[in-house]
């Protein structure tokens, strides 16, 4: 290969940011990625933290590299674009290690071939002679790698890219995980009409996205106005499919469940019983009615057998309080589930409460007249008519769910080894709701913009395979709105 490839130096942060990225940068032995031997002792010393994401990331580089071929190489063997650059006299003892690392295809682009990693070995490193901080030799060691090779460093600590920029060597960042202004994705879009209500020519929408038209007139005096007449609509492949909201969730609707009251909760219901969807991600604050109108969609597709029950399961990550993780908590794992459950229990208890006002039925099945079982028992029994059960994340290892309505709460907490874990058990005819509000970020390794949701938001815009919906209307106190909007 000739010296036009270019040549990146990783550091352990691109990598532990996603060990794919080593496939990214590499784009098929395009081109050349180097990682030295600081960085291989820092990701050893980083696989044994079994609470991290960066452990978790660490392993699964390591994984990668134990079913890989390695040897060792002379600098002869080394790619031309790896050494033109190369300072003689600095770099005369280093020793080289040959990597070839097969990533899996099924995971990742089926094209993909074995990716060339080169590890530089140097047992003495001149910074160390005059480095006086407490903090960033590793950094320095690898700066001075980069700078005798001329190697273009990669890097995601914003200071060791600063002051390897000043010591003139070319750096960049890569954040192959992170979703820049997760809350500027959107799937819902108004148009104007006059005559018949169309997509514009010019654009291009996914499956699943929302469409309002509002219909338009002019006056005598060749004002434009609104009539008041919307219409609406799911895209499928560029084209419309017309919603009769009044229709649908009018006399049509079933009595027993709780309608959706606004716009975007009746988008939102139509998305997760549609046909043809199986992912739906949905972000929105709490009042936004993601769990409630979810378990309304759940149960119409119960009723009509197009699912056999509904799994709720939640991450049961806490608001920065160690001490109340799940294995803290008091009684049987029933028992501590039931402290994390309470957003399906409220959905659950408010649509009781919605059928006994409707229903003389309901009234003694739920309310304990009659004989009928105490208050206190209600939503066990509703759990238990409707085939509803609540699951541990954890345990869904070795699991493969099939045919159920399964709502996954708190996506936002979530890393994405979780999320390809409860992606990879759903079985046949199963649907899948993630949900969250991407601003409640009690993970302590994630942020607004690296997370489950945001990132299968992001996705969701980018595929027809997912459909994705941002509830922005809440309806809750004026306290909790200013808490949400100020804090």
């Amino acid at each position: 290969m000739g010296s036009d490839q270019t040549c990146y130096l990783l550091d352990t942060s691109v990598i532990l940011d996603d060990p794919a990225n080593i496939l990214r940068i590499s784009e098929n032995n395009k081109n050349i990625v180097v990682i030295t031997n600081i960085v291989l002792a820092e990701m050893n010393g980083k696989k044994d933290d079994m609470r991290s994401e960066a452990g978790f990331r660490a392993r699964e580089f390591f994984r990668l590299a134990d079913v890989s071929r390695g040897q060792t190489v002379a600098l002869s063997e080394l790619p031309e674009g790896m050494c033109h650059c190369r300072q003689t006299g600095h770099c005369d003892n280093d020793k080289y290690y040959k990597l070839t690392l097969a990533f899996d295809t099924s995971l990742y682009s089926s094209d993909a071939e074995p990716i060339d990693l080169y590890i530089i070995f140097r047992e003495y490193y001149r910074v160390s002679d005059h480095f006086q901080a407490s903090k960033g030799l590793n950094d320095a060691k690898i700066g001075e790698i980069a700078k005798d090779y001329g190697l273009t460093l990669l890097t995601n600590d914003i200071s060791f890219k600063i002051a390897a920029q000043v010591e003139q060597i070319a750096a960049e960042s890569i954040r192959n995980a992170s979703v820049e202004r997760p809350d500027e994705i959107d799937f819902a879009y108004t148009y104007h009409y006059h005559d018949t209500p169309e997509l514009p020519e010019d654009t291009e929408h996914r499956c699943f996205e929302q469409i309002t038209f509002i219909e338009e007139a002019q006056s005598e005096n060749h004002e434009i106005y609104e009539t008041g007449r919307q219409r609406y609509a799911v895209t499928q492949h560029n084209q419309l499919e017309w919603c009769d909201f009044d229709r649908r969730f009018g006399e049509f609707f079933d009595d027993s469940l709780v309608r959706p009251i606004n716009l975007e909760q009746k988008f939102y219901f139509t998305l997760l019983t549609h046909p043809r969807n199986y992912i739906t991600v949905v972000a929105g604050s709490t009042g936004s009615g993601k769990t409630l109108i979810a378990l309304q969609a759940g149960l119409e597709l119960v009723s009509e057998g197009i699912v056999e029950g509904i799994v709720y399961a939640r991450n049961t990550v806490t608001a920065s309080d160690p001490q109340a993780e799940l294995g803290f908590r008091k009684g049987d794992q029933e028992q501590k589930l039931g402290y994390f459950m309470y957003p399906l229990y409220s959905a659950i208890n408010f649509t009781i409460e919605h059928q006994t006002q409707r229903s003389i039925e309901s009234q003694v099945e739920y309310t304990g007249n009659i004989n009928s079982p105490k208050r206190e028992n209600a939503t066990e029994l509703f759990m238990a008519k409707h085939n509803i059960e609540v699951m541990d994340i954890a345990h869904m290892r070795g699991t493969t769910i099939s045919r159920k309505f399964v709502i996954i709460d708190e996506a936002q907490n979530m890393t994405n080894a979780t999320l390809k874990l409860i992606g990879t058990r759903m079985g046949e005819e199963t649907r899948l709701v993630l949900m969250g509000d991407p601003n409640q970020i009690d993970h302590p390794f994630l942020s607004k913009r690296r997370n489950a949701l945001v990132t299968m938001l992001n996705k969701a815009s980018h595929s027809d395979f997912i459909a994705g919906i941002q509830l922005r209307h809440t309806i809750r106190s004026e306290v909790a709105k200013w808490f949400d909007k100020n804090l």
